[in-house]
């Protein structure tokens, strides 16, 4: 009976201690049950909870895959608010903030796709290493675009507005709960995230003093584009559809090709641009099988390869799948259909949820499209970068070069069109790029591809130390199995010639 007491006891000591801890986080704060009559502009605080370590659940099914992450959460205090900076607009947003061991920082994050959904997993992931955090489901709740249909409104605020109306938002509930503002703010997103980063910077320069950009869906409407064109070289035509048994065959063809170009075989192109890739090798001899292509699937992967570009001018519209990208073009070309995200766009374009691809003119729809949206999903202006760089802001950007979802080379280009707009002093101060070899769509795939993007771009913007090389590693049934270095562009990772070639130390940056 005395133990049961004392283990009681304890308990109790542990529950008040916690509730004491998450209700005085800061003297000069607020608690955080008191930010439910937080008042702001267009603001309702919906939910203000202190939430125990380990005892976070996402609302409904969602984020079984990351149970494990949020059980180690730390105690935070979670508010959830929805914001109407018009009358049609709906926007929720969450804020997390640490209970003990705040860093003093703010990172906000991206969503993906049409987005719809609060980002928990990657709000986890920042409250886990100290940071104040919030994310947003862009102003709607609903798969696909069917949101935009008749609320013009809220497609304005998925585009853009949600991101910047949350940024400011969360500012005031940190400021409010801890009696200060952060000392920096920081925005990390891929995809979907990585359009939304770039348009932060672009739009709203003041909200951000570091901005994490991967492989940004980015212009979204030549992006989307380029899928559906895709969609009418391989599936249109029964004949020119590339089964996906064939895949891995096309993957070896195009390694045997190219893999030795960097002058280490070691299953990763490191720069897929200098792979010159003839499908032609692959031609049946005789009849069709499982190893070879008929004439026209070595067509579809000769075109796929290459650049979407204008029927009646050539110029080119967006950049292609690069080499070493074939185990996963199913995400793209496996059909029936192209890739709904895209779809759903020029479903908007048209007003019309049943619009037909197979319609799809290339020139006539991109320049509607383009007229019809005025830029506000597609046009990021290198130009625009100067009032984030003007003001010190640095723009940190990555992307895998074995992307099956948005072609890599759009990042290329895109840190080129800066570099032209803004001049080299400044870009070579504000901007990098990362190119990962053999990294899929913001992570997967053969290469190393985890990383962390945010220590190196706190150490640029706080300590003035502009990243270089960011080690990247592979990992096998949980065990790290390779690590490289990943370059600042146009540099590339070159063996040294001594040591393993699974290390990161005995690989050096420079160009090719």
């Amino acid at each position: 009976m005395k133990i049961m007491r004392a283990a009681l006891s304890m308990l109790l000591a542990t529950v008040i201690a916690i509730a004491l801890l998450l209700r005085t986080v800061n003297a000069a704060g607020s608690s955080c049950e008191s930010l439910l009559k937080l008042a702001a502009p267009n603001t309702t605080v919906t939910l203000a909870e202190p939430v125990p370590a380990g005892r976070f659940q996402p609302p409904g099914a969602r984020g079984g895959q990351n149970a494990s992450r949020f059980s180690e959460l730390p105690a935070f205090c979670r508010v959830a608010a929805t914001l109407k900076p018009t009358a049609d607009s709906d926007i929720k947003i969450e804020v997390w903030m640490p209970a003990s061991g705040w860093n003093g920082k703010f990172e906000a994050v991206g969503n993906g796709g049409w987005a719809g959904t609060i980002g928990y997993p990657a709000m986890a992931q920042a409250l886990s290493h100290g940071y104040a955090t919030t994310s947003t489901d862009t102003g709607h709740s609903t798969p696909g675009a069917s949101f935009a249909f008749g609320h013009p409104e809220r497609l304005i605020d998925y585009a853009y507005r949600s991101e910047h109306e949350m940024t400011v938002k969360a500012k005031a509930i940190i400021n409010a709960f801890y009696g200060s503002a952060p000392t920096r703010s920081y925005f990390n997103g891929c995809s979907t995230g990585g359009r939304q980063a770039l348009t932060e910077a672009s739009r709203y320069p003041g909200d951000f003093d570091g901005i994490i950009a991967g492989a940004a869906a980015n212009p979204k409407t030549r992006l989307d584009t380029w899928r559906i064109w895709m969609g009418l070289q391989t599936m249109k035509d029964p004949a020119t559809r590339i089964p996906q048994e064939k895949y891995a065959a096309i993957h070896q063809a195009v390694l045997a090709a190219c893999d030795a170009h960097d002058g280490l075989k070691d299953g990763l192109l490191d720069d897929p641009t200098r792979c010159r890739f003839d499908a032609q090798v692959l031609a049946c001899k005789d009849g069709d099988g499982p190893s070879c292509l008929t004439p026209k699937q070595v067509q579809s992967v000769n075109t796929i390869l290459g650049p979407a570009k204008s029927p009646k001018t050539g110029a080119e519209i967006f950049p292609g799948y690069q080499p070493g990208t074939e185990l996963q073009w199913g995400r793209l070309i496996g059909g029936p259909e192209p890739y709904d995200t895209a779809l759903d766009q020029f479903r908007i374009v048209f007003g019309d949820p049943k619009w037909d691809w197979r319609t799809f003119d290339v020139d006539r729809d991109l320049a509607r499209a383009e007229d019809s949206l005025k830029g506000l999903l597609t046009a990021i202006d290198p130009a625009s970068m100067n009032a984030f760089f003007g003001r010190g802001g640095k723009l940190l950007t990555y992307h895998g070069f074995s992307d099956q979802d948005i072609a890599p080379l759009a990042s290329v280009n895109f840190y080129k069109s800066v570099v032209s707009a803004v001049g080299d002093a400044k870009a070579s101060s504000s901007l990098r790029l990362f190119m990962v070899p053999g990294m899929g769509h913001c992570g997967g795939g053969e290469g190393p591809n985890t990383f962390d993007m945010m220590i190196p771009l706190e150490q640029w913007v706080e300590k003035g130390q502009a990243p270089t090389r960011v080690v990247a590693s592979h990992s096998t049934d949980g065990k790290v199995d390779r690590t490289r270095p990943l370059c600042a562009y146009p540099q590339v990772a070159r063996y040294t010639g001594t040591g393993s070639t699974d290390q990161a130390e005995n690989f050096t940056c420079r160009l090719p």
